[in-house]
């Protein structure tokens, strides 16, 4: 008799461990992905109560036996998680244990100013948000920078990753220390005999050339249009400059007394270069900054077709201009 009873339990036994096996290569109830943040502290028991509420398990009981089977499981770390469609109870479990938490991106675009970046970053999801209502000088004394009083121009565009609980700081000092490092090295292998005085020079007109152009085999010849300018004492006359220093009084167009208005960005009243970049420029524009094509142009409107004529004089950057307009109304009565 006792024999039979054994058998019977160690049968139960095996039954229960059957159970909990296939309980553990069951998928989670997930129809999409699934962010799952684990705080820190959760024990076993609370993480079984999270799982059921959030309609992640059918059987809390059968996941505290699980782990009892298998306690090599149940040491789980604490963070934010991504769960994918078709993830089992098991890979879930060994997830949490290796502590791969889920990494989120946030794209810094070329072209864009610190303040379009600061409302990205506003944005994003899972971030600690460190800067916000801090103004572009306590910005730039949050970054360490010692020399500026503005962000513009010194952080490098590119996609971050990061994990849930990091800090805007925290990327934007990314972004910071490899634009620094990216200008130093352009800085040191430049030619020479621009009229450079400082990195920031070079670094402010590689965000003018961002700014005037996308077509990446333009940017040396439209360097090189400033450059000449500089050169012989001819102010620059740059729109994009004119934006900037307009701030949000912008709305998309430009008029005349705009063009007149004085702001230290105005290069249709300064002479030289604005006092800092307009912008966060590629690391094409400044290589074409510190190498420019040699040329003689002095002018450049845009084509009617993506890109830009060069010219080395008025008269012909006049006709060019009107050919421009001419393509222009031609396109908008058709």
């Amino acid at each position: 008799m006792f024999g039979i009873i054994v058998i019977v339990l160690l049968a139960l036994t095996f039954a229960g461990y059957l159970k909990v096996e296939r309980f553990a290569d069951r998928k989670l109830n997930i129809v999409k992905e699934k962010i799952f943040t684990l705080p820190a502290g959760t024990g076993r028991v609370v993480l079984q109560d999270m799982l059921y509420q959030q309609k992640l398990i059918k059987s809390p009981t059968l996941f505290g036996w699980l782990l009892r089977v298998e306690p090599e499981l149940g040491e789980f770390k604490a963070g934010t998680y991504r769960f994918p469609e078709g993830m089992t109870v098991r890979q879930m479990l060994e997830l949490l244990k290796s502590g791969k938490e889920a990494q989120f991106n946030i794209r810094f675009v070329e072209g864009f100013r610190l303040q379009d970046w600061m409302q990205e970053l506003q944005k994003a999801g899972y971030l600690k948000h460190d800067l916000t209502g801090k103004t572009d000088d306590e910005i730039a004394t949050a970054l360490g920078m010692k020399d500026a009083k503005n962000a513009e121009g010194w952080l490098y565009p590119d996609t971050y990753a990061y994990t849930a609980g990091t800090s805007d700081l925290s990327l934007l000092k990314r972004s910071h220390q490899r634009m620094e490092k990216t200008v130093d090295q352009i800085w040191k292998d430049r030619d020479t005999s621009l009229p450079y005085k400082t990195p920031t020079d070079m670094l402010t007109m590689a965000s003018i050339i961002e700014k005037e152009t996308a077509i990446k085999d333009e940017r040396k010849e439209v360097a090189s249009v400033f450059i000449n300018r500089l050169r012989i004492g001819m102010r620059l006359q740059t729109d994009p400059t004119v934006i900037y220093g307009m701030g949000d009084s912008y709305k998309g167009t430009i008029s005349k007394k705009d063009l007149e208005t004085a702001t230290p960005y105005n290069t249709y009243v300064i002479d030289g270069l604005p006092p800092s970049p307009i912008a966060m420029p590629s690391e094409a524009s400044i290589e074409a900054a510190a190498h420019p094509a040699k040329t003689d142009f002095l002018y450049f409107v845009a084509d009617g077709k993506g890109g830009h004529t060069f010219t080395t004089n008025l008269d012909s950057h006049n006709k060019a201009v009107r050919a421009y307009r001419d393509l222009m109304k031609n396109k908008n009565e058709k």
